[in-house]
């Protein structure tokens, strides 16, 4: 996979491949859900459909999703977007697929007219953090042991950006 990966919003057709992406994904490395098990709930719901989500595609193939949403309903925050979500698939991380989608999402957020965008990510996703903050994110606050994952308390990590 020599090609940059290409960036669109996601359409009803990409939701069984963005289901078995996120299935087959999961980690507690990212994850503080338990690992989905069968029957599988849809990927898109009532509040997040197609229009949320911008994917990656290599050759073709859909390697990759971000998620965008506001971090509260408050007209007071709409200012502000925040990535709910962030998946690529093993085979294809190391090709600039999760660090296409970041500045995707940023662009998105700015073309919203969003002012800022926030993530939160767990104390312990060291790769995750290092593109991120590679991207301008920083780190604004912590909640030490948050979660407690495979028996060990990890932090919760809101970083974010100005757009």
């Amino acid at each position: 996979m020599s090609a940059a990966p290409r960036i669109r919003t996601a359409t009803l057709d990409d939701e069984d491949a963005l289901g078995r992406l996120d299935r087959d994904t999961w980690s507690t490395l990212h994850a503080v859900m338990p690992r989905p098990r069968p029957p599988y709930e849809p990927f898109y719901n009532e509040r997040f459909g197609p229009r949320n989500h911008l994917v990656a595609e290599l050759d073709g193939r859909l390697v990759g999703y971000i998620k965008l949403g506001f971090p509260t309903s408050l007209a007071c925050n709409a200012h502000v977007r925040q990535i709910l979500g962030l998946a690529v698939a093993e085979d294809a991380r190391g090709a600039g697929v999760g660090r296409a989608l970041l500045r995707a999402v940023c662009e998105e957020g700015r073309r919203q007219g969003a002012r800022r965008i926030t993530l939160r990510v767990l104390g312990h996703n060291a790769p995750a953090r290092a593109l991120y903050e590679s991207e301008g994110f920083v780190v604004e606050g912590v909640l030490p042991g948050e979660f407690l994952l495979d028996d060990v308390y990890v932090d919760d990590v809101l970083m974010g950006r100005p757009l």
